[in-house]
């Protein structure tokens, strides 16, 4: 991570100017200016982690506990009934700022919104039980 702050460091200072739609003690939320859709919301830890494995389990209790709230008045305050919540962690997942946050991205009817193909695989029993011990032997 770098030594600088963060863009979103910088807004959550008021260094840079923001549509602020929420904040407490842990958490900033504001709107994207490269919105997906009206309403694209970027909810954003105040603490300055890159990735959400490196963030606190205070930090990310928060989200937690904000997100929900957020999702229900972008709901509201849109008119949609459906939303993408998109999270990436590192260069090649596509992250671009180094700052854990997290994209609410209302779906209208007239399709504006995300959109992305799923390219999924099945998974045999075998890779499944293998998979899932490794996963637990790190927890």
């Amino acid at each position: 991570m770098s030594a600088e702050p963060s863009i979103f460091t910088l807004i959550i200072r008021g260094q840079i100017p923001s549509h602020k739609v929420y904040e407490d003690d842990h958490v900033f939320a504001l709107l994207d200016i490269n919105p997906f859709s009206p309403g694209h919301t970027l909810v954003v830890p105040k603490e300055e982690a890159a990735t959400l494995d490196a963030m606190s389990e205070e930090s990310a209790a928060a989200l937690g506990r904000a997100l929900p709230r957020i999702c229900r008045a972008i709901l509201a305050a849109t008119g949609v009934d459906s939303y993408n919540i998109v999270q990436n962690n590192g260069e090649s997942a596509g992250q671009t700022v180094d700052h854990v946050h997290f994209h609410v991205i209302p779906k209208h009817r007239d399709g504006r919104g995300l959109s992305f193909s799923i390219n999924s695989s099945s998974l045999s029993e075998e890779d499944g039980a293998e998979m899932a011990e490794r996963i637990r032997s790190h927890l």
